[in-house]
């Protein structure tokens, strides 16, 4: 098993990669969650996977298991800033603009994680391993950007998965259902001892 930062610097050096972490996106959040998402030639992308952006994938053979995208609370293209805050500001019809309690952070030291994602078909004995290699590369990658938090709209039970392994992770709004699933923005503080 292996875990990659892409980031648009280095995805020459990656192969098919990055447009396999969008496959593997497609099947997740379009083909099994049923989600209205854009797509073309089999792969999920939206208007936050910019040069702006970093994708941690975890993958074995060539197969993708997991994956999140990373992006910077500063970042503007256009209109958008980031996922979680264009929601706030009533431009996603999808995510409630009441996800959080607070005004979404603009800040160098503050990234949103999005598009987490386990594929389905990873078998039970390794999912606590994969999303281990996930979590871990989030955070190293989160600190190497200059991060001192992550600001992430996740699956509601995913904050006790987080306490587990370690991570200082507080819900930064209530649980919501967004897309058929219940789901919660959470403050993850990049300074705490994974174990």
């Amino acid at each position: 098993m292996q875990v990659t930062t892409l980031s648009f610097d280095n995805l020459h050096a990656h192969g098919s990669l990055f447009a396999d972490l969008l496959r593997a996106r497609h099947r997740t959040f379009i083909e099994q969650a049923k989600w209205d998402l854009p797509a073309a030639d089999g792969m999920e992308f939206d208007q936050y996977d910019t040069p702006a952006s970093r994708w941690v994938a975890v993958h074995d053979g060539g197969r993708i298991l997991a994956g999140v995208r990373l992006t910077p609370t500063t970042h503007r293209c256009g209109i958008y800033s980031y996922m979680i805050r264009d929601a706030q500001r009533g431009l996603l019809e999808t995510i409630p603009s009441t996800l959080l309690f607070d005004a979404a952070p603009v800040a160098p030291d503050v990234w949103e994680s999005s598009r987490v994602f386990v594929c389905h078909d990873v078998p039970a004995r390794l999912r606590m391993r994969v999303q281990m290699q996930l979590i871990s590369r989030m955070v190293e990658s989160g600190r190497a950007l200059g991060a001192s938090r992550v600001l992430g709209l996740i699956p509601a039970n995913s904050p006790r998965l987080a306490r587990r392994v370690g991570l200082d992770c507080v819900p930064a709004g209530p649980v919501m259902d967004i897309g058929g699933s219940d789901s919660v923005c959470v403050n993850i503080s990049m300074a705490t001892k994974m174990h």
